[in-house]
């Protein structure tokens, strides 16, 4: 059900995108896709309106986690890493204009259909991940033609998910830097980073070019207060972290990710 008043709306925005931002920043992620049911079920948007808002929203919020990684991190610890990192970031820019095209010629039922058949897989890899050890032996060998066409695939995967449900793709690009490629957790945290922010910007683009940012209301209302309430989180989650054991957690959000996603999308808007 729709907020009533703008005020109220934007309250509601900036409030509940504290506690998602806190439990991202705990496991090393965004939390954007905890952001879709909320902006699909209490806000109020429709599936087409929902992914350039949480785009725009994890934009800013890479950007500021850019920021603060860069003081605390060198980005120099990417470097190792850098062939693999490219060939992610082309696969899925590649993919983002792919997939916001795409998505343009949907009806919003199944617009919804297929966000919800993404967080579901989402929330399964969160489930799955919690359950494994923080580190393995890395998938790919380090072979460097083989590593380019798996990453150049992970990166088209990436870009598709990213540009469909409008979120910046750290739940699938970290563990595919550390399980795939055997990425320091801290790097892997870094080179997400580094992948999501052409990522998304080539998304955003593509639909800022199909009309979605018209009416700037939503940018107001809901992408300001979101995106301040994210960082105010993701300040605070940055200092829990070790509290609560990210794995367990994981598996838990993984569950409530699902049920979430399958209350708010199995159903016809009509």
């Amino acid at each position: 059900m729709k907020l009533a008043t703008k005020q109220s709306h934007s309250q509601f925005a900036f409030i509940v995108s504290i506690p998602i931002a806190i439990l991202g920043g705990l496991m090393g992620l965004g939390g954007a896709e905890f952001r879709l049911p909320i902006l699909a079920g209490p806000l109020g948007y429709s599936a087409r309106q929902v992914v350039p808002l949480n785009l725009a929203i994890s934009l800013i919020t890479i950007l500021i986690s850019l920021l603060v990684r860069g003081k605390i991190l060198s980005l120099s610890t990417v470097i190792p890493y850098g062939q693999v990192i490219i060939f992610l970031i082309i696969g899925a820019m590649i993919m983002a204009f792919i997939g916001a095209s795409w998505a343009k010629h949907l009806s919003n039922e199944k617009l919804e259909r297929i966000i919800l058949v993404f967080l579901i897989i989402i929330g399964c890899a969160l489930i799955i991940e919690g359950c494994l050890p923080e580190s393995l032996p890395a998938l790919v060998p380090p072979i460097p033609g083989l590593q380019i066409i798996v990453a150049l695939s992970c990166g088209l995967i990436i870009g598709l998910v990213s540009s469909v449900l409008g979120v910046a793709g750290g739940e699938l690009i970290i563990p595919t830097l550390i399980f795939a490629f055997g990425v320091d957790i801290k790097i892997a945290g870094t080179s997400s980073l580094l992948i999501s922010l052409p990522t998304v910007i080539v998304g955003l683009l593509r639909y800022h070019h199909q009309g979605s940012f018209i009416n700037k209301e939503p940018l107001k209302e809901t992408v300001l207060p979101m995106s301040l309430g994210s960082f105010i989180g993701a300040i605070i989650g940055a200092l829990l972290v070790g509290i609560i054991p990210s794995n367990l957690l994981k598996i838990v959000l993984g569950i409530i990710l699902n049920i979430a996603a399958l209350k708010v999308f199995l159903h016809s808007k009509a």
